[in-house]
């Protein structure tokens, strides 16, 4: 009898214990994807893949080539398709994570929907193994249908927590998954680094990295069985008797209260002032790191290898940045210590502009920064959102926080690849992110943390 199956209920202390144990592992799991993939790997070798078909299409042997790639008749920049690629698939993600939130609060069984999420993107990672020579229509694909997977997935595990953690128990076990996915992406990133700068002339970086590619698939589909067996199903709760279980009736009823919580969310000002600012500065953070790896090897001119070094170094930094920030925040509170986050990720992308090229030092320190406030701003802002939101409404409200993590976040990306195809530089779209943070930082000034507890019927703790 598998623990999933077992009569030993989730509302005692060893039960909680197990699946907590088992929901880490779903962290660990997505983690490799995130880290070797999304940040590291499919940004630069899918833009070389659109470049050797846009160079081979115009005959030339220029590097770098900044000839077009078609797309149905549209002429685009062959070093901006991945950031066209992740605007769409985010842009989808907006109008699909509310509803996979609301059917996942339905559901009689949340972790055989979030498996059959992870599954699915864990196939199409490992599909990304097929993606050689100037074959980018694939890749691209394929990068659309793991990304929605990975946030459709995150947008129920997210909900799991609820059932597996009490009210107090959530900070603690949220951030024992943050580190456990920090560490499980951080040591298949290594692996994948010794695979690449292994791979010298016996099967050549191309290879290596498709290779990579694949583990990151295999990992994610894997260790998920681990999490998925070790979850118990929790029937779905205040729900009114007698309601359509059947899937045309969850989703028609998800469009509902999705409407429903957005009207909601309206006598909860300052708690949709803080979203909004969320949006803003969370979107230049995640365009920093997916553009990160194109930036240091296209504009930057470093090697893979030193890419992925730098990555990994970043990936362990911001453990140790979530820690340092969570105890700063004791003293001078959590919005506070954000705004301070926010000036030094503007000061990140003013010095990535005038970063020297082929200047390996520079590169890390910088590096090592993004590393520092990337935890720091990421754990906190879960926090602080934590204490702004109703009693009885968490896994509502948390679905909304995972849509504006994961699924709207396409302005800057959108951004970043449409100043890149008018300057023919990423030094200028590196530099055009400040204005997210600048955003952020101005909407949290304008927030009065301490109403928004109140106002959401919580206690304000002493740090406020």
């Amino acid at each position: 009898m598998t623990v999933a199956n077992s009569a030993d209920a989730s509302g005692t202390a060893l039960g909680r214990r197990r699946e907590q144990r088992a929901w880490y592992w779903y962290d660990w799991a997505n983690s490799a994807y995130i880290t070797s993939v999304g940040t590291v790997l499919i940004g630069p070798y899918l833009t070389s893949v659109a470049e050797r078909d846009a160079c081979g299409r115009v005959g030339t042997t220029d590097n770098p080539c900044h000839a077009n790639i078609d797309l149905f008749g549209l002429g685009l920049s062959a070093g901006s398709l991945v950031f066209y690629v992740v605007t769409f698939a985010t842009l989808l993600s907006a109008l699909v994570l509310p509803i996979v939130g609301a059917v996942a609060d339905r559901v009689t069984s949340k972790r055989r929907l979030m498996a059959r999420f992870a599954w699915t993107g864990a196939a199409a990672a490992c599909a990304m193994f097929f993606v050689a020579g100037s074959n980018w229509e694939l890749g691209a694909v394929l990068l659309v249908v793991a990304n929605l997977c990975m946030g459709a997935s995150l947008t129920v595990y997210d909900a799991i927590l609820i059932d597996v953690a009490t009210p107090d128990e959530r900070d603690r076990v949220s951030s024992r998954g943050w580190a456990f996915g920090y560490l499980g992406g951080g040591l298949l990133l290594l692996l994948n680094l010794g695979l690449v700068l292994g791979a010298g002339d016996a099967i050549g970086t191309d290879t290596a990295v498709r290779i990579s590619l694949l583990s990151a698939g295999l990992w994610w589909g894997g260790f998920t069985v681990v999490a998925y067996r070790g979850l118990r199903d929790h029937p779905p709760t205040a729900l009114p008797d007698g309601e359509d279980r059947t899937e045309g009736a969850l989703v028609r009823r998800s469009f509902g209260q999705l409407w429903s919580t957005l009207k909601h969310l309206k006598n909860y000002p300052q708690t949709m002032l803080f979203l909004v600012a969320y949006l803003f500065y969370n979107d230049g953070i995640q365009t920093v790191i997916y553009s990160a790896s194109i930036f240091g090897q296209k504009e930057l001119g470093f090697s893979a290898e030193v890419l992925i070094a730098t990555i990994l170094l970043v990936q362990f930094v911001a453990i140790a940045g979530a820690l340092s920030f969570g105890v700063i925040a004791q003293r001078a509170g959590a919005r506070r210590t954000i705004m301070g986050g926010l000036v030094v990720w503007m000061v990140i992308v003013s010095c990535g502009y005038v970063m020297p090229e082929g200047e390996v030092v520079p590169f890390l320190v910088l590096a090592t920064g993004i590393g520092i406030v990337m935890g720091g701003t990421q754990a906190l802002s879960r926090s602080l959102y934590s204490q702004m939101i109703p009693a009885g409404r968490e896994a509502e409200y948390f679905s909304l926080y995972q849509a504006a993590e994961r699924g709207t976040s396409w302005l800057g990306t959108l951004v970043f690849g449409l100043v890149h195809q008018l300057t023919g530089s990423y030094r200028p779209a590196i530099f055009a992110l400040i204005a997210f943070f600048v955003v952020g930082f101005v909407l949290l000034v304008r927030l009065d943390a301490r109403r928004a507890i109140t106002e959401a019927g919580r206690e304000v703790p002493q740090s406020v």
